[in-house]
């Protein structure tokens, strides 16, 4: 099959800038053969979805008056994909805890921002304790096992238990019709693509010499599009920044301070929750709520 344009796989790798690989993952996207500096290329320039999505979550957190909490949920995000980008590049150990690790503390973030609402101070506290805990916890015994399996049902489960409180919340606090559709189209397009995403993933983890095959036989660049786990970067990006954006909008409802922020979409497809003027910081509204 001959594409215009296209360029055929070399037959052997590129001799490896970064050396030998010492990761304990190694995945389907072929080693060196697009260039000597970069282990995976698709896997690798991926992430700048990831890290690109990030850095305006974080500066749409601040520009419309969002909680500390929610610049720290999309950095932490912004750090997965910086340790993403070094893990494919070079397959090293070292950069693969930072892809890895990160994913776990990142996630802590909404999982104690979740598991905290209508609590006291002191139940926050603690709520925050337990969520360290747990997550010292992962991290040595991940260590020390150095099975991928563990950080991926831990990741999963997390993700599971925030989605499932943060409905049941939406559900008390979501009381205008109006916002709670806008609420959970956010919620379900977020979960779509992040699935959509793991659904990609799994198909380059078990068809791996398949799409190897079908790579090889259109040539470059048309294979890259079929580099399945670039795929993943992208989509669970995607969907990670629109389930920030749906906690930022639970977080308004439950403060009673949606009608200050209106939800809009850039491109007719990103959304973005912006404040319509500047009255109170939802830090003002907390203080509030607990004045009450």
């Amino acid at each position: 099959m001959t594409f215009p344009f296209a360029k055929e796989y070399p037959d052997t790798p590129y001799p490896g800038y970064w050396e030998g690989v010492t990761s304990t993952i190694d995945w389907c996207e072929e080693n060196y053969v697009v260039t000597p500096y970069i282990a995976e290329a698709m896997n690798t320039i991926s992430n700048a979805v990831f890290i690109l999505l990030a850095i305006f979550a974080m500066q749409s957190a601040y520009r419309n008056n969002f909680e500390v909490r929610f610049v720290l949920i999309s950095f932490g995000f912004m750090l997965v994909g910086v340790g993403s980008w070094l893990f494919h590049m070079t397959l090293k150990y070292e950069f693969q805890l930072l892809d890895e690790l990160p994913m776990i503390y990142a996630t802590c973030v909404p999982l104690w921002s979740i598991f905290s609402e209508g609590k006291s101070y002191g139940q926050s506290v603690a709520v925050g304790t337990a969520v360290a805990f747990g997550a010292n916890l992962l991290t040595a015994v991940y260590l020390y096992f150095k099975d991928p399996t563990i950080h991926q049902v831990a990741y999963a489960i997390m993700n599971v238990l925030i989605v499932y409180v943060s409905y049941g919340l939406a559900q008390k606090y979501a009381t205008n019709q109006k916002r709670k559709s806008d609420l959970f189209k956010v919620m379900v397009q977020g979960i779509v693509i992040f699935l959509s995403g793991y659904l990609l993933w799994n198909m380059d983890v078990h068809l791996c010499k398949s799409w190897i095959s079908l790579r090889r036989s259109i040539g470059m660049p048309y294979g890259f599009f079929f580099e399945l786990h670039a795929w993943w970067h992208i989509l669970t990006g995607t969907g990670v920044y629109f389930y920030v954006v749906y906690l930022e909008y639970l977080r308004v409802m439950i403060l009673g301070k949606e009608k200050d922020y209106v939800l809009v979409h850039h491109f007719f497809f990103l959304p973005e929750l912006k404040l319509k003027s500047k009255p109170t910081s939802l830090v003002d509204a907390v203080d509030v709520k607990k004045s009450k």
